[in-house]
């Protein structure tokens, strides 16, 4: 058996099984060719209409709000807690279902050469709470500001909108209207919102909208006994001192950017030009001003994961191509990008692909493909699931050496597997740990003539006698789905993970 001496993923088999097993499914193109899984169902976006509008700052947006301070304009009126409707729990559309299988994180392995290279920042929320009197007091201090009345968001283009109920996009609308006017405190349009739920729609907002760099992550929130906000208050960089002309700036450095990629012939290649470009023009440095913003990125040159990702999203939505910031956990709180291609979509991570090694080892990869190290976490789930194949690992060189060791794994020699009973055991015992529910276990076999073992086993559904069915047994599961993927390391060893949903 003859192996290339780039990274290597093969397919094996493919296997459904309709009745108590659900399936095990793998695919087989060629020994010398990667591993492919097609058992993922796309999530489709939200469809809305981007409209335009004129930004207008509201001074009557509910009937029950009135004019009672010239000097300010008119306020909100002060809440009442009788007779109002119970406050739900959340303002995510009940409809909304992530189809993202979730790895396990505490199996996660960071690759020494990006060891450290994050520095994303969670959205803080200043909560503070203040009694009836105090919350009335507000009516005469503050307004709503702007509503953003009249503007709708695609949700193609602007996915965590879509992901909001009709109350959690008003409110969407009104923060977005206020940031872009750098109007910071007001009042909610939604006058039942509660400080938990405001938390996703801010975040929403946040990582909908890379343009709005002057935007800090972190917010304050005056609430009521009850939970419900009366006041947001909205943070802002420096940038915003001078916002023309920082704006102005900003949007020159990203339209040459921009202008220099657009008349390029495909969507991926004005992808890896921007992927590569900001390789090139920016480094990481965790203590580089206004990291989490784009402007980090394209104007100061040093920044950290999310002000790439920040950066790479804004320029992909210049050029009309859908790309999402995308977060969650990789050894630390991690960002990276989920952009749209014409077969599907693909995980990017431009911070990892700027480090010593491969350029493009992040670069158009699946969701099995970061199972081993990205996991997403909070409103990212519900991100659609990536399983394009189309335009992954096209830059992969095979002439070059990019095969991980077990030491990248965290993997010891005398955890190798050497031998068809140990690996049977080792699967038996990671499913009876693991029990019920989605998740991934990996284990890694000694050589390429244990992996054609491993072939026929299958191909003959050894599997299930030989661990399977007495795992689901012990276990009490009367249905069981693996997907398998298997990935060549250094040294002639095979990396198999197993994917698996059991219930």
């Amino acid at each position: 058996m003859r192996f290339l001496k780039g990274l290597i993923y093969f397919t094996t088999v493919i296997f459904v099984i309709s009745c108590i097993l659900s399936g095990i499914s793998i695919f087989r193109s060629d020994i010398t060719d990667k591993i492919e899984t097609f058992f993922y169902s796309e999530q489709e976006s939200a469809e809305t209409i981007e409209g335009d509008y004129d930004f207008k700052k509201e001074t009557t947006s509910h009937p029950d709000e009135s004019t009672e301070n010239e000097e300010t304009g008119q306020k909100a009126e002060a809440l009442e807690t009788d007779g109002m409707e119970p406050l739900k729990n959340d303002v995510i559309a009940e409809s909304l279902v992530s189809d993202y299988i979730l790895p396990n994180q505490s199996e996660i392995v960071v690759p020494e050469n990006v060891l450290g290279r994050n520095g994303y920042q969670q959205i803080q929320e200043n909560r503070e709470q203040i009694d009836d009197k105090a919350a009335e007091e507000l009516q005469n201090q503050i307004d709503i500001g702007y509503t953003g009345e009249g503007l709708d968001f695609d949700g193609v283009r602007y996915p965590y909108y879509a992901m909001l109920d009709d109350r959690g996009k008003r409110m969407y609308r009104q923060i977005y209207a206020n940031a872009n006017e750098l109007y910071s405190a007001f009042m909610p349009v939604e006058q039942q919102i509660t400080s938990d739920q405001l938390k996703n729609v801010f975040s929403a907002v946040y990582n909908d909208h890379p343009e709005l760099f002057w935007l800090e992550t972190a917010y304050s929130c005056k609430y009521m006994s009850d939970g419900r906000c009366v006041e947001i208050d909205l943070k802002f960089n420096r940038t915003a001192q001078n916002i023309d002309n920082t704006r102005a700036v900003f949007e020159e450095n990203a339209g040459q950017l921009v202008s220099e990629a657009q008349n390029l012939s495909s969507d991926y290649e004005k992808e890896k030009y921007v992927h590569d470009k900001l390789i090139e023009k920016v480094s990481y440095h965790l203590g580089a001003e206004m990291n989490q913003s784009a402007y980090s990125a394209l104007i100061n040159g040093q920044t950290v994961c999310a002000g790439y990702a920040r950066a790479f999203q804004y320029l992909m939505q210049q050029l009309g191509i859908p790309c999402y910031y995308c977060t969650g956990y990789a050894g630390e709180e991690h960002a990276w990008n989920i952009v749209a291609l014409d077969d599907g979509y693909y995980n990017v991570d431009v911070t990892w692909d700027d480090s010593d090694g491969g350029r493009y080892d992040y670069f158009n990869k699946t969701d099995m493909d970061y199972a081993s190290s990205h996991v997403r976490q909070d409103l990212s789930v519900y991100l659609p699931p990536c399983n394009g194949t189309i335009y992954r690992n096209l830059e992969q060189n095979p002439e070059e050496s990019t095969l991980r060791s077990i030491a990248d794994l965290g993997v010891t020699e005398d955890q190798v597997l050497m031998d068809m009973d140990s690996y049977y055991r080792n699967c038996y015992e990671q499913m009876l740990q693991n029990g019920r529910g989605t998740y991934t276990f990996h284990n890694v076999i000694g050589d390429a003539q244990l992996l054609e073992e491993w072939q026929r086993d299958y191909q003959a559904e050894r599997y299930r006698q030989a661990y399977m069915e007495d795992a689901m047994i012990y276990l009490g599961i009367s249905s069981c789905e693996m997907k398998l993927e298997v990935e060549e390391l250094q040294d002639g060893k095979f990396l198999i993970s197993h994917r698996v949903s059991a219930w």
